[in-house]
């Protein structure tokens, strides 16, 4: 008798779907003869809003971040299931599109007004991810909370615990955060200022070129309701994505003031939060 087969994983991809000034982004693969919206399959350990962003940007030229999430899409793809995780896209910098070098992959790219984009969409589950964009917030702000990376153990730290430094694990693990953390165009960065949870968002500092501000306000020795209140009520109305970095203690306290509920994270896990003028409209985990 042959030996059971394995069961077979999902196929998985990420796209977005772009909204601008009344038209939305299309792309046409000659391969298939259809109308669809940027998406692609994940490279090997990428997470799925990184691949969302890079997959638009390498399908139209076009660089997003994203905004809220929208319902997967899941479907027959030959023997096996492809699950797609779609996002809004906000456009950052250029729209154009009329210098994307066309190819083999995609050989159209358009700004389709959103009365006609049903019509030229080719399937009707994207049909159905159109009208739940339409029909959910999509010009939002992110508001990322990161708990540290995995720093050295308290136990065997005999200075002051403020300096207690990441390891080497955990610093893998922040150079991790930087595609994942841009992927939804982060401008301001927080953090607690103990030395575990500033070498967490330095990596993605050091390669946005966005400047780190460090505050005692968001320290496990030093926090406190009204100071964590303070900093979350000045981000959600401030007009800048951002992240706040901060420890296992006082995360419960930020959440709370965000009214997000959801299981403890773990070292070098985040909380995306999607906002427009103070009001939480969408978060997810990573």
């Amino acid at each position: 008798m042959s030996p059971p087969s394995r069961p077979i994983g999902d196929v998985l991809a990420a796209g977005a779907v772009v909204i601008r000034k009344g038209t939305v982004l299309l792309v046409h693969r000659p391969r298939y003869g259809d109308w669809s919206f940027p998406k692609g399959k994940l490279d090997r350990g990428e997470p799925a809003p990184v691949a969302a962003v890079r997959e638009v940007l390498e399908e139209t030229g076009v660089r997003v971040r994203l905004g809220t999430p929208l319902g997967s899409q899941r479907y027959p793809a030959g023997s096996r299931i492809k699950t797609v995780s779609y996002w809004h896209g906000r456009v950052v910098g250029d729209h154009s599109v009329e210098d994307y070098l066309v190819n083999d992959e995609i050989d159209e790219v358009a700004w389709v007004p959103l009365r006609k984009a049903k019509r030229w969409l080719s399937y009707t589950f994207d049909q159905a991810t159109l009208d739940e964009a339409l029909a959910t917030e999509w010009r939002t702000r992110a508001l990322v909370v990161v708990r540290h990376a995995q720093a050295r153990a308290r136990k065997s730290w005999r200075k002051d615990d403020r300096l207690r430094p990441l390891l080497a694990e955990g610093k893998r693990d922040a150079a991790k955060l930087v595609p994942l953390l841009g992927a939804y165009g982060l401008t301001r960065l927080v953090t607690s200022s103990s030395v575990r949870c500033a070498q967490t968002l330095a990596p993605y500092a050091e390669a946005s070129g966005w400047p780190l501000q460090e505050t005692d306000a968001l320290s496990q020795e030093d926090a406190t309701a009204e100071s964590v209140l303070e900093i979350v009520d000045d981000l959600l109305h401030s007009k800048e994505c951002a992240a706040i970095c901060t420890h296992r203690p006082v995360l419960p306290t930020v959440l709370d003031a965000l009214g997000v509920v959801t299981d403890k994270l773990s070292p070098g896990e985040l909380v995306v939060v999607h906002h427009r003028k103070g009001k939480i409209e969408a978060f997810e985990r990573h």
